[in-house]
């Protein structure tokens, strides 16, 4: 049984429990607007005793907070400025994206859209983290609040009744009255200590994560990204699929090649190979890239390899070293793997085009390439040997906390960026607020700054909706 099987059942029986929960505890249920909140006062004696016991601390972070808000509201400006240049002109990357602009990130998202560039994300990994980085978040507001005398009224969390257990967030309610009248300064440490929280949780597991890696996976072959390829010019080709042509224009090209399979193509001495698909991709062009004729190709050969005769492949060097033991027409046996599992096949190495008596097998490596792993695992690892395959030490259980604690750091310091947009639903409106209030000394420029800023975001908001509807007519 897969896991998204085992998720879909934690999934039901969270939706059972959390609705009998809410219907024996519904005496604490009040509406507000869209929201339904669950009113409490959990860990409201541990924000009152941290925010009252460790002043310096307290200073030093409510400084910090402070800090950290105007990055965060600079980064995300300039995040927003590039997310809208990609949208009014960029179609074809918001095509690739494929996830309307306003979509929110909910269970099953990247594997409903497809998005391979993206781990899977399960409802147990939503309510993880959403758990960890709202009480994280709600918590850092209420302790700053506390060390600055103000009451905390309740906490809890709340819901969207129409999306039960999906839309969830916790909140923490101090005393709104005791809050305007202090400092600007005092406000606006309570406006960014939630932000700040959620950016030390992110590079908290973001250390968990590069460790988890290390411990977790071990290098266990190379992996290449695709097969050598040459540039050549259609007017030199002087036979396709043993056909002798002459001066050979595109799209006779084009007529002469099968549909299925490789196509042999030769230019002068030098033989190609070449598919219908490849062919398609560079329309119109008088020059076009093509397969040298190479073992690799000709043998169809997996993308990640583990050994060569009984040596295992564990780096780049290592490849390259094996390689340059044997000579042309060597004949090896070679260890692949796939989503399969592995695959023996014997090879004859034929020579390389740009080295003369040089053995080679015909596979490309991109310049910015880098260590990956098999499967929905998440591709691109920075800090990895580039080109390196490495396999989890602990099956399933490598990739599932590794997948956790990668969607754990992302989705802890975007929500540090999005709520501290200057826009009147987010943190970042007030403290965007008070910031224009000290500036001018004026709350009617402020309360104008403050509505402009929103009202800018709202018009920028239904223009990436407008432009990312179009893109897909383009």
């Amino acid at each position: 049984m897969s896991f998204f099987i085992y998720d879909l059942i934690f999934l039901v029986a969270f939706v059972t429990a959390f609705s009998s929960f809410l219907y024996t505890h519904r005496k604490n249920l009040k509406r507000e607007g869209l929201l339904y909140l669950y009113k409490a006062d959990w860990g409201i004696k541990l924000i009152k005793k941290i925010g009252t016991k460790y002043k310096k601390t307290m200073k030093v972070t409510s400084y910090a907070s402070i800090v950290s808000g105007y990055f965060l509201m600079a980064g995300m400006l300039y995040l927003l400025y590039t997310i809208v240049k990609i949208y009014f002109f960029s179609p074809s990357i918001v095509r690739a994206v494929k996830i309307p602009p306003i979509m929110p990130l909910v269970p099953y998202l990247p594997q409903v859209f497809k998005l391979d560039f993206l781990p899977p994300f399960y409802f147990s990994y939503w309510i993880i983290i959403i758990a960890v980085v709202a009480i994280v978040h709600e918590m850092a507001h209420g302790i700053i609040a506390a060390y600055n005398k103000v009451d905390i009224k309740t906490t809890g969390f709340g819901f969207f009744p129409f999306f039960l257990p999906i839309f969830l967030a916790a909140f923490v309610e101090p005393d709104e009255k005791q809050m305007k009248k202090k400092s600007t300064f005092a406000q606006m440490a309570v406006l960014g200590a939630g932000t700040f929280a959620n950016v030390l949780t992110s590079i908290f597991f973001l250390i968990i994560f590069l460790g988890f890696s290390f411990l977790a996976f071990a290098p266990s072959g190379v992996m290449f990204d695709g097969y050598a390829t040459s540039a050549i010019s259609v007017a030199g080709i002087s036979s396709v699929n043993g056909i002798s042509v002459g001066n050979l224009s595109y799209y006779g090209l084009k007529n002469l090649l099968n549909d299925e399979g490789l196509n042999e193509i030769d230019v002068g001495d030098e033989k190609y190979l070449v598919t219908e698909l490849t062919i398609e991709s560079q329309e119109g062009r008088d020059t076009i890239l093509v397969y040298n004729s190479a073992p690799a190709i000709k043998n169809n050969i997996s993308s990640i390899i583990t050994k060569i005769g009984n040596v295992e492949i564990k780096s780049f060097e290592g490849l390259i070293e094996q390689i340059e033991l044997y000579s042309l027409g060597d004949e090896i046996l070679l260890t692949t793997l796939s989503d399969e599992g592995e695959i023996e096949q014997m090879i004859i190495l034929e020579e390389h085009p740009d080295r003369p008596d040089s053995a080679w097998l015909g596979i490309g490596f991109s310049l910015e390439g880098n260590g990956r792993l098999l499967g929905n695992a998440m591709q691109g690892l920075s800090f990895r040997e580039p080109h390196v395959y490495y396999e989890p030490r602990f099956d399933g259980m490598s990739i599932f906390i590794y997948n956790l604690l990668w969607w754990m750091v992302l989705i802890s310091i975007s929500v540090a960026f999005v709520n501290m947009l200057p826009v009147g639903i987010f943190d970042g409106g007030r403290f965007f607020y008070l910031t224009v209030l000290s500036l001018t000394k004026s709350e009617k420029i402020a309360e104008k700054a403050f509505k402009l800023s929103t009202r800018i975001f709202l018009v920028l908001l239904f223009a990436i909706i407008i432009f990312w509807g179009i893109s897909f007519f383009r």
